[in-house]
């Protein structure tokens, strides 16, 4: 089982960068493939980006690729959300999500452990 926090956060003008992490805390990290997930005000959460746990495979929604890249160091078991030009529909509470030894998915069900989320507001 792990625990998950997400920071990084935070207001962002139009074409701006952030980079969102996610740190996790227990055992076998290496095992989970991990999501982000995010969820703007009156929309249902949905899935941005994940990164596998075997190969490191990685998968983004059509809307953020070539914009966002997902990574993750299993030795600080930390996975990184890097964002680049920022727009306003981007606005949202980003999650990230665990789930162990599944195949990367952007199904929410499928994760077993969830983050509280960060805000990341876009707009001038």
């Amino acid at each position: 089982q792990v625990q998950l926090v997400e920071s990084g956060g935070g207001l962002v003008q139009p074409g701006g960068s952030l980079r969102l992490s996610c740190a996790a805390s227990g055992s076998r990290f290496d095992y989970y493939v991990i999501g982000w997930f995010r969820q703007a005000p009156g929309k249902e959460r949905e899935g941005v980006s994940c990164i596998s746990s075997s190969d490191d495979s990685t998968f983004y929604t059509d809307s953020v690729k070539g914009r966002f890249t997902i990574s993750r160091d299993n030795a600080r078991k930390t996975v990184y959300l890097q964002m680049h030009n920022l727009k306003p529909g981007d606005t949202a509470v980003y999650f990230c999500a665990a789930e162990a030894l599944g195949p990367c998915s952007f199904a929410r069900s499928g994760y077993d452990e969830w983050g509280e989320g960060t805000q990341v507001p876009v707009y001038s």
